[in-house]
């Protein structure tokens, strides 16, 4: 009985850790322009100019679970010293805009979008889609496809465009994962962050968050 007591004892105090590993965090959405002013937005979404033609936001807003928001922070000010700065397209993005994109894209267009049955990283506030501007004229960098692109031309690894481009792409990609972002396979533009999975999917307006 004694021997049983002390593995007991011993399996219990593991316990604690291995729970609050999986314990889905608290949702902190936060705007990202109001904790750094210096991040430029283009929020497609909020006007005609994306691929369903229409708005699909009311709001040209960009919201990230904060410690997301916070080392995309990090990646802005690096890129300073190399001239560039960070031009957000999409960040947190509700459940209900995910499924309108998946039932008005066509099926072999599919991995573009996200499955609404599994839900999108965009749903939990913790991928964002973006670009490089130049510091010094305040225009978009070019890269080897436009935002939204649905073809190969987006892919990361695409070996198409001009050295120049698949170059800025690439070290676009590095700097995002020196601070905890991975690309999206399909999407050069599409980041998601290492927490992820630490947070539900959420359905709630811009207007909602507080």
């Amino acid at each position: 009985m004694k021997v049983l007591g002390v593995i007991l004892v011993v399996l219990f105090s593991f316990m604690p850790t291995f729970a609050k590993e999986n314990i889905i965090r608290t949702n902190e959405l936060v705007e990202i322009i109001k904790l750094d002013p210096a991040l430029k937005l283009d929020i497609r979404y909020a006007t005609k100019n994306n691929f369903l033609g229409r708005p699909v936001y009311k709001a040209a807003k960009v919201f990230l679970q904060k410690p997301v928001a916070e080392d995309l922070i990090k990646v802005n000010k690096e890129l300073y010293k190399d001239g560039y700065g960070i031009l957000v397209f999409d960040g947190y993005r509700p459940w209900s805009v995910t499924k309108l994109f998946w039932d008005e894209t066509s099926p072999e267009k599919r991995k573009f979008v996200a499955d609404p049955k599994i839900g999108s990283i965009h749903n939990r506030g913790c991928a964002v889609d973006l670009t490089l501007y130049d510091l010094k004229t305040g225009k978009e960098v070019k890269m080897p496809s436009e935002y939204d692109t649905f073809s190969e031309a987006a892919y990361p690894s695409y070996m198409g465009g001009t050295t120049d481009e698949r170059s800025k792409r690439d070290f676009l990609i590095k700097q995002m994962q020196k601070h905890s972002f991975t690309v999206y396979e399909y999407e050069w533009w599409h980041f998601n962050h290492k927490d992820c999975d630490k947070y539900d999917i959420l359905d709630i307006s811009f207007e909602e968050i507080k």
